[in-house]
C-alpha cells in the first residue's frame, strides 16, 4: 500500500516515507527526515532535522519534532539527531528537540511513548520505552529517563537529571535531583514520597518483588547513621538481590549527584 500525502503538505525532496504513511494537511517534512511505515501525521505537524521517526506514530495537530535544540548560538548541524521508536504517540503541541553535536548529536526516544498535549523532551535526552508525559511535562538537556515512567502534568526535570525505571513523578513536581527506579516523587523542589506501588503492581512485580524493593529503600533511607554509611552496608546485605541492588547503584552510578530522598 502506498502512502498518502495531502496536496497542502510540503515534503521536501530527500525525504523518505515508509509504507501505508498517512500525512494530513499543511505538514512539512524536511529533507533529512524518515517516515517509519504506517506512522499518521494528523495536521499541521512539522518533522525536522535528521530525525527518523519509527513505524506506526501517530503525530497530533502541531506537533514539532526535530530540528535545532533550543541553545542560543547553535546553527543547523548534519550531526544533530532525533531518533523516535516505533508505536510513540505526540499529541497537540509536543516537542522534541535533535542533540548537540558535541554531546554525541543525539535525543532519542524508546518506543511505545506517550508525549501529551505540550509536553516537550530538550536536546540530548534520552527516554526509555513505555514512558509516559502528561500535559505539559518539561525535561531540559540531557535527562535519562528508564522504561515505564510516568510523568503527572506540568511536572518540570533539570538538566542532566536520572530518571530510574518504574519511577512515578507527580503532578507539578519541580525535580532536580535524580530519582531512584521505583520511586515515587511529589513538590517543588520534588522529594521522595515513597516507592511507585501502584505502577509496580500493575506492571506485574510480584509481592516478592514489591517486598524485596521495599527492603532496599528502608535500609537506605531510613534508619540512624549517615546516608553513605547506609548504603555501603545496604550494597553488602542485599548484594545477591537483583532488584534491591538496580536501586542501591544507581544511587552509586550517580557519583556526586544529588538524588531525591524523603522530605
Amino acid at each position: 500500500m502506498t502512502s498518502s500525502v495531502h496536496p497542502t503538505s510540503v515534503i521536501d525532496a530527500g525525504a523518505r516515507l515508509g509504507e501505508r504513511v498517512s500525512i494530513g494537511p499543511f505538514c512539512h517534512i524536511g529533507a533529512g527526515a524518515e517516515i517509519g511505515a504506517g506512522t499518521t501525521l494528523v495536521s499541521h505537524v512539522s518533522v525536522r532535522g535528521n530525525t527518523r521517526l519509527g513505524k506506526d506514530c501517530t503525530l497530533h495537530p502541531f506537533a514539532a519534532v526535530g530540528g535545532n535544540p533550543q541553545v542560543i548560538g547553535l546553527g543547523e548541524s548534519a550531526e544533530s539527531r532525533l531518533e523516535i521508536g516505533d508505536n510513540c504517540v505526540f499529541r497537540e503541541y509536543a516537542t522534541a528537540h535533535s542533540g548537540i553535536p558535541k554531546f554525541g548529536g543525539l535525543t532519542q526516544v524508546g518506543p511505545n511513548c506517550y508525549i501529551m498535549i505540550g509536553a516537550h523532551i530538550a536536546h540530548d535526552c534520552r527516554i526509555g520505552a513505555n514512558v509516559v508525559m502528561a500535559n505539559n511535562v518539561s525535561l531540559a538537556g540531557h535527562i535519562e529517563v528508564g522504561d515505564n515512567v510516568w510523568f503527572g502534568g506540568l511536572s518540570a526535570v533539570h538538566q542532566f537529571s536520572r530518571i530510574g525505571r518504574n519511577a512515578f513523578i507527580g503532578g507539578g513536581a519541580i525535580v532536580v535531583e535524580d530519582v531512584i527506579p521505583f520511586g515515587s516523587v511529589v513538590g517543588n523542589h520534588a522529594k521522595l514520597a515513597g516507592l511507585n506501588t501502584v505502577g509496580l503492581k500493575r506492571r506485574g512485580f510480584s509481592k516478592a518483588d514489591l517486598h524485596e524493593i521495599r527492603s532496599a529503600y528502608k535500609a537506605v533511607f531510613e534508619g540512624n547513621g549517615l546516608f553513605k554509611d547506609r548504603l555501603e552496608a545496604a550494597t553488602k546485605t542485599f548484594e545477591a538481590q537483583p532488584l534491591a541492588m538496580e536501586l542501591i547503584d544507581f544511587i552509586r552510578q550517580g557519583g556526586d549527584r544529588p538524588i531525591c530522598k524523603p522530605g
